[in-house]
């Protein structure tokens, strides 16, 4: 499992212009069940995607985001092995 940190490099006027086809693309990776929650960090400089892809697929998977294919953001990937979860979590680590 991954948590997927996006960081803005640009202001946030850049981000608003592709932030509709960012969402697209986050529409596309929950239809193919590949993230189970996201949205933006407080203060709004970012946000976070919670992902069940691999450190490889998300690696490539990033590439289609309209976020960082016009550099808008910077991704850090943390990888964890979840090992406990809350009663309506299980099923996303099993």
């Amino acid at each position: 499992m991954l948590i997927i940190e996006l960081s803005y490099k640009k202001p946030i006027d850049v981000v608003e212009r592709y932030l509709q086809g960012h969402r697209d693309f986050l529409t596309g990776c929950y239809e193919k069940n590949i993230f189970i929650a996201s949205g933006p960090k407080i203060p709004r400089d970012g946000g976070v995607i919670l992902s069940k892809a691999s450190m490889s697929e998300a690696k490539q998977l990033i590439k289609e985001d309209p976020f960082y294919i016009n550099e808008v953001a910077d991704y850090r990937l943390i990888e964890f092995t979840p090992n406990k979860a809350a009663p309506d979590f299980k099923s996303v680590i099993e």
